[in-house]
């Protein structure tokens, strides 16, 4: 729901498969919550029933926003592994600002380009050294973040061919 029908933090789900490990996650859920919100369950099931179409087109749409803002990124010096899917892209820091550790980094980006990220170092150990950024604005902002992440690394972007 979260990424096919542009549900993002909604949080719905389901769960399927044997039925005693089913009903023992009913059970604690049970415990902590008391169900979801109405309105969010009738909407996943709107967009199940009738917003198929849709997928497609928010599919297409990520992947350019992914192709706009990685060629981006890659102009300015940075290697990047282009997801297949999915809202982030995951960069590795590019020399010589890899030094400054993913936080220092991020805050840089922020405090110098207006341009906010995720340190890698938030997400446990092995995210150190890399930033993990969201491709949830549209490509003109992400160009425009591009350009601003250029400056902060004082680095002008290539043309694009």
């Amino acid at each position: 729901m979260s990424k096919g029908y542009s549900m993002a933090g909604w949080r719905i789900g389901f769960c399927s498969g044997n039925s005693e490990m089913v009903r023992a996650l009913s059970t604690i859920k049970g415990y902590y919550d008391y169900g979801l919100f109405q309105p969010v369950q009738i909407a996943a099931i709107v967009a199940m029933r009738h917003c198929d179409a849709a997928v497609d087109s928010i599919a297409a749409e990520y992947q350019s926003r992914r192709d706009v803002f990685c060629s981006g990124l890659e102009r300015l010096g940075w290697e990047i592994d282009r997801p297949k899917a999915g809202m982030f892209i995951w960069a590795k820091i590019p020399e010589p600002w890899s030094e400054m550790g993913s936080i220092d980094f991020a805050m840089k980006l922020l405090d110098e380009g207006g341009v906010a990220v995720s340190p890698g170092r938030g997400f446990g150990e092995d995210g150190e050294g890399y930033l993990r950024m969201a491709i949830v604005e549209n490509s003109q902002r992400l160009r425009q973040a591009v350009k601003q992440i250029g400056k902060c690394m004082k680095v002008e972007e290539i043309p694009a061919e």
